[in-house]
């Protein structure tokens, strides 16, 4: 064993044969670390693990449940090991719905975040600014579609054009998880056991909710305990959803192609 894996095995003061790889891990290496104690640590590599931790530290101080930080070393952050059962029963669903709705009720100074961030090769700008409609515009929409065809760009373009009329012009900016998905909402015993995994910045609160239901459809104590939506919610959600679409074609083909298709159709694009 060598290169990452090697490393994570020395900083954590284990043998190699202690180090093995964590399922997932898409957009970053992660490993798993067991100690003979029993314990056990993740390990994250990367070139922005001192972003990641502030957003986690910022996650947890919002009241949101998130691995403990063991350490920060040059391109590696340790984690604390959060025990998954994935059932998500509907007191689990209920219980994210009221810590998300924790998570949203926490204001930010403006909408972006202090430093950009990526999720895999899809760079985040994050510049801070006031003007909500054109951070959605330039930077999510259009910079996630920047590098795709011609024929996406153009349609993504004319879609920005029209967010004034599409979009509410100053949101409560809301501290935002940023790539809420169920694979990153770790669950046991009925509650929510953390949040992992975090691409935060402020903005509207509805931009993570249409990620959330992108792929997953969260019932009916969810949204009980989330509490009312916004007048407007169902026509901007496939605005909102296409950008986690968009980079989803960025990273992974053509498979997701007809969903970006289906979100600009319904976005009137």
């Amino acid at each position: 064993m060598s290169g990452f894996p090697a490393r994570v095995a020395e900083l954590a003061g284990v043998g190699t044969e202690r180090v093995e790889r964590l399922a997932g891990g898409d957009l970053s290496e992660v490993l798993l670390v067991c100690r003979p104690d029993g314990s056990a640590v993740v390990a994250k590599g990367g070139p922005a693990i001192g972003i990641e931790a502030a957003m986690l530290r910022a996650l947890a101080a919002a009241g949101a449940p998130v691995p403990a930080i063991e350490g920060e070393h040059d391109g590696v952050l340790l984690l604390d090991h959060v025990e998954n059962d994935g059932l998500f029963s509907t007191r689990a669903w209920s219980d994210i719905g009221a810590r998300v709705a924790d998570l949203h009720a926490r204001r930010g100074p403006s909408y972006g975040w202090p430093a950009d961030y990526s999720l895999g090769s899809v760079h985040l700008d994050n510049r801070e600014g006031d003007d909500w409609r054109a951070f959605w515009a330039e930077q999510r929409l259009t910079s996630a579609a920047a590098l795709l065809d011609r024929p996406w760009r153009e349609r993504v373009d004319r879609l920005a054009a029209n967010l004034p009329g599409l979009l509410p012009a100053a949101p409560f900016p809301s501290l935002l998880h940023g790539d809420l998905w169920s694979g990153n909402i770790l669950v046991r015993d009925g509650r929510l056991a953390a949040l992992v995994d975090p691409a935060c910045y402020y903005g509207h609160a509805e931009a993570d909710l249409a990620m959330l239901t992108l792929f997953d459809t969260p019932p009916e104590p969810f949204w009980s305990a989330y509490g009312p939506l916004e007048a407007g919610w169902s026509e901007r959600r496939p605005i909102y959803q296409l950008f986690p679409a968009l980079v989803h074609l960025r990273l992974f083909g053509s498979a997701y192609a007809g969903l970006v298709e289906r979100l600009l159709a319904a976005a009137g694009a």
